[in-house]
């Protein structure tokens, strides 16, 4: 994700390879909607879309992201990288805040788009529903 860290071995990058991660924390989340989909190089409609598909009203569309709930804020950025390119996916506790209905809607676009994902998440049925393969840290 751009961050030095010490490794063994030798590390490959492709030139043009498109990573899209979500976060954990939502904390550094600020401003519109239109905004932050203009700073991040993304489709405000398709972005808007997204939202809508995972539970977003109209009205939801005009509150400051700082004003939003921890869920709304996890939404925007699930909304924001399946409106990117990419890749490879990279989404880190995906689920915090996030309501069944929402996560059977995640669950229901993965299953149906199949990106390439690594994702860390504590929901074991989650995991089962939709990795193909699974590490188990201890």
């Amino acid at each position: 994700m751009g961050n030095e860290i010490q490794y063994n071995g030798e590390l490959k990058i492709a030139n043009d390879l498109k990573i899209s991660y979500v976060s954990q924390s939502t904390e550094d989340l600020k401003g519109n909607l239109k905004d932050f989909a203009q700073q991040n190089k993304i489709d405000e409609s398709i972005f808007k879309a997204m939202l809508s598909k995972i539970g977003f009203s109209k009205l939801d569309f005009d509150t400051d992201i700082e004003e939003m709930s921890e869920g709304q804020k996890k939404k925007v950025l699930i909304a924001k990288s399946i409106s990117e390119q990419a890749n490879i996916y990279i989404w880190d506790e995906p689920l915090n805040y996030i309501d069944i209905l929402t996560r059977i809607q995640i669950e229901e676009v993965i299953l149906k788009y199949k990106p390439t994902l690594i994702f860390v998440e504590h929901d074991e049925t989650f995991a089962q529903k939709v990795a193909t393969k699974t590490i188990k840290l201890q």
